[in-house]
Order: structure tokens, then C-alpha cells, then sequence
């Protein structure tokens, strides 16, 4: 049944009582559709709770770097050792996580609301070809390892996928006309994450983009925990017995959908409270763009790289190596319940805003023309997701080896770019075929002198690659996908 438009003059009231009534200025100038989807927009925003937003946000600018004393974060090594002491079990730790996905209770889920334009493709970033030899689109190397990874535990395994309002559309259509990807349709859930409303720097009100819109913008990766929620989708995770989440971002092809020993050790490991832990790669460099994981007043913490001090970026632990260097890769295992507390707290949804400034086109309310900024006008609000982290009672971080697991798609250039996707992935590849003998061209700076690729549905650890068929040597210059 179609919801009734809200009452105009409710409306007025509400916004003239918090200083936002300019935005029905224009109201009695619109169109029948034009007035409704406004004052839908309208009523979709939490209205008494704009001017404490916008007085702890917008008009003042609070400081979010981490308080308390600052120390490394204490990892669970890639090389077994644990910080502060002990070692941990990979083995161990593969089979506890491998016990809960053949139980049914892990689902994916995949943050995929951005755009591809910095890419220079029109439509949701996951359409991105990120195969380095085959070109697949990031979907489906996704779906990929979602499907071998259901093969291979013999379990269903759900993948939720967060979209956005201007892709979300796009992005079922895509799975659709490629059969999802060989995956069964139903475990397949698309909903879109929530949008903010983006304000005056100065003046602290709403924007409108025209005259029957307003202007908004996505809520940021941390969002995606609140949608969780709103959507339902926790709600049908807890229908199909599923209580942890593998949760991941739309731009890295070698992540491994499913990680049984990052949830083995996140469920099981007596530093997790099995509520949320993080995986991160070493930095090797004090300046790489990265958030690092360390511990703040006692807590595990994610610090963005520019809030972390620069004595202590370049700080050296007794072995030489970056005593900070614990560079987060946005790949969490959440519980279920740690997100359903985190939106059903007193005080609502449980994490903090960032305030970025920004050039937002906008309509001046008084004269009804349109304002095309050349410096930074307004404010955009989104939450991110590692807020969560030291809201958790224990939180365990996983070194993994950047090869292995970290290979982004970001930028068209540079770090971060198709380019070194594209020899991440095949450094990674080249690691695998070697260990089954199989012998890789060098160049003289030690890389593969090749392009490779490896998908999923061949292998999902070297392991698998002892059963493929495979040649004895690889030609040098050769493009090659197995």
C-alpha cells in the first residue's frame, strides 16, 4: 500500500522549530510528484535530532583523534607469534572456523556503494574488470569465491551486498543478467545504504540541490552496519542461523570471501570477545596512507594515518620494522549481535561522524538560483566502520601478507591502480605455482616476467593447485589464468 504524503503544514512546523524551514520555500511552485517526493525526503530525516547534529558537527569542528595512551596493537603474526607473548595455531584455528561455516552461521557481505568513475566506467564499481588476466568484473571474482567457498564447506553460505541509492538499481540488474554468477538467487541480498543530509559550512542549514530535492550524500562504510540493520537483513541472518559476518569492501580482487581461520581465531582466540576483529597488513613505509590498528588507553583502535602523531609513525620497534605498523585493510569478522547492539543502544546508533569539506552545487533559498561552489561550501557527514572496533569488549587483529590478501583498486594510477592489482595478483599466483613446482620467468627485478591470474572457482589456498592440471613452466611475456 503507498505510504500518504506527509501533511505540509506538520512539516513546517517541525522545520521552522529547528531553523530548517527554508526547505519548503519553493513547495507551493511544484509539481504534484515533484511536492510528494519532498516532502517524503522531508519526513525521512530525523528532524529533532538535526540541531545537535549540526552544533557537535557542522558549526563546530570536534577533534576524533584517539585519546588515551597510544601502543602498537598486539597481532596475531602471520607467522604464528602473538604480541606480548605466545603463539597461535593456524591449523587450530582453520578448523574451529571451518566447524562454524559448515554449520551454516558465516554469511558475506560486501560494502558496494561507490561508483566507478575515478575508474573511468559508468555504473557500480563492482562491474570494475579486475581480473588481471581474464578481466572479470570484481562481482563476480566475488562470487567466485562465495560459490567455491560453498563447494568446499559444503554449506550455505548468504551474501548480503550493500548498494547505494544511485546504484543499487544497476547493481541487481548486473547479477541478474549474469545469472548471479552461478549462485542460488535467494542467497543473494541487495539493500541500499542510508544517506545523510548535507549542510551549510557557515550557515549550518540543510542544502537543497533544486528546488524539490535535497541534497545528500551516503552515510560512509560505517552506514553499512546501521542498513544492516534497517534493511532486515540481520533480521534474516538470525532466520537462517547465521551469527558471524565476513565483511569486506568492493575494491580488493584477492580477498578470500570466506577465511576460516580469521573466524576460527576471531570466535575462539582468548583476546576476542568475537565481536569484531580485523585483519592488516605490515606498513612498510611511515607515510603510506593507511589507518594503522593500535591500542588507545587500553583499547583496540583504528587511527587514520593523519591523526596518527609523526613521532610515533616513524617509531621503530627493536627489530627495525615499524613499531605502527599494523595498516588496516577494511576486512572485518563481525557478529551478528555486536550489530544489532551497536543500532539498538540508548542513545541510537552507536558510532560517531566524520565531518568532510566539501564543494556541494546547491540552490540559494533566498533567490532560488543555483550555486556552483569554486571553494568548499558545505558539509558532508558519513561514519566509518573501524569506529566499531574499540567498542568492542576484545578485539583481535590478523596480520595477513599483502600479497595474499591485499591488492585494491582504487585509483587509476599509481598505488592502489588497476596496474599494481595487476601484479599483486600475479605475485600471488606466482607464490602458488611455484610451490606445486612449477617454474615462473623473473625479471631481473625479481618479479614475474608474466601476467597471472588465479580464480577462486581453481583455488582457494595453494593446496587446491596440487589437483589442477598445470603446466611444467610458464613462457616468458605470457598471459595466463588457471
Amino acid at each position: 500500500m503507498p505510504q500518504a504524503t506527509p501533511d505540509v503544514s506538520d512539516l513546517r512546523a517541525r522545520l521552522d522549530s529547528i531553523g530548517q524551514g527554508h526547505l519548503l520555500r519553493f513547495v507551493d511552485e511544484l509539481t504534484d510528484d515533484q511536492r510528494s517526493g519532498l516532502l517524503a525526503q522531508i519526513a525521512g530525516l530525523d528532524l529533532e535530532k538535526l540541531p545537535a547534529l549540526i552544533g557537535a558537527y557542522v558549526t563546530s569542528k570536534p577533534d576524533l583523534a584517539p585519546t588515551g595512551d597510544l601502543a602498537p596493537a598486539p597481532l596475531y603474526a602471520a607467522d604464528g607469534t602473538v604480541g606480548g607473548g605466545g603463539t597461535w595455531d593456524r591449523a587450530e584455528a582453520y578448523a574451529a572456523g571451518e566447524a562454524i561455516i559448515k554449520a551454516g552461521k558465516v554469511a558475506c557481505f560486501t560494502v558496494a556503494g561507490g561508483q566507478g568513475s575515478r575508474l573511468g566506467i559508468d555504473g557500480p564499481k563492482g562491474k570494475y574488470p579486475g581480473g588481471a588476466v581474464t578481466g572479470a568484473p570484481l562481482f563476480k571474482i566475488f562470487a567466485d569465491g562465495v560459490l567455491a567457498s560453498r563447494k568446499r564447506f559444503g554449506a550455505d553460505i548468504p551474501w548480503y551486498i550493500m548498494t547505494s541509492p544511485i546504484n543499487h538499481d544497476e547493481t541487481v540488474a548486473f547479477f541478474e543478467e549474469h545469472a548471479y554468477f552461478g549462485l542460488p538467487k535467494n542467497d543473494v541480498i541487495f539493500f541500499s545504504q542510508g544517506v545523510m543530509p548535507s549542510f551549510g559550512m557557515r550557515s549550518g542549514k540543510v542544502l537543497l540541490s533544486d528546488q524539490h530535492t535535497v541534497a545528500t550524500n551516503p552515510d560512509g562504510h560505517g552506514g553499512s552496519l546501521k542498513a544492516l540493520y534497517t534493511s532486515g537483513a540481520i533480521d534474516d541472518m538470525k532466520k537462517r542461523g547465521i551469527e558471524q559476518i565476513s565483511y569486506f569492501q568492493v575494491d580488493n580482487p584477492l580477498v578470500r570471501a570466506v577465511d576460516p581461520v580469521f573466524i576460527g581465531l576471531h570466535t575462539t582466540a582468548p583476546h576476542s570477545s568475537g565481536q569484531m576483529s580485523t585483519k592488516v597488513v605490515r606498513k612498510t613505509d611511515p607515510e603510506e596512507k593507511v589507518g594503522v590498528l593500535a591500542l588507545a588507553g587500553g583499547k583496540m583502535t583504528a587511527i587514520e594515518y593523519s591523526d596518527l602523531p609523526e613521532d610515533l609513525a616513524n617509531e621503530l620497534a627493536p627489530d627495525d620494522t615499524l613499531a605502527y605498523s599494523a595498516g588496516n585493510i577494511a576486512i572485518h569478522a563481525i557478529s551478528v549481535a555486536f550489530v544489532e547492539q551497536l543500532n539498538t543502544s540508548a542513545g541510537g546508533f552507536a558510532l560517531p561522524f566524520h565531518r568532510a569539506e566539501k564543494k556541494i552545487p546547491c540552490l540559494d533559498p533566498a533567490s532560488g538560483e543555483p550555486v556552483d561552489p569554486v571553494e568548499p561550501n558545505g558539509i558532508k557527514l558519513e561514519t566509518f566502520v573501524f569506529d566499531a572496533i574499540p567498542l568492542a569488549e576484545r578485539s583481535l587483529v590478523l596480520e595477513t601478507l599483502r600479497v595474499e590478501e591485499f591488492a585494491p583498486i582504487k585509483n587509476a594510477q599509481g598505488n592502489d591502480s588497476p596496474e599494481s592489482s595487476r601484479m599483486l595478483q600475479t605475485e600471488r599466483a606466482a607464490r602458488w605455482l611455484r610451490a606445486c613446482g612449477v617454474k615462473v620467468p623473473l625479471r631481473k627485478d625479481g618479479a614475474p616476467d608474466c601476467t597471472l591470474e588465479i580464480t577462486p572457482l581453481t583455488a582457494l589456498d595453494p593446496e587446491d593447485l596440487k589437483h589442477a592440471q598445470l603446466p611444467e613452466k610458464i613462457e616468458p611475456g605470457a598471459k595466463m589464468a588457471f
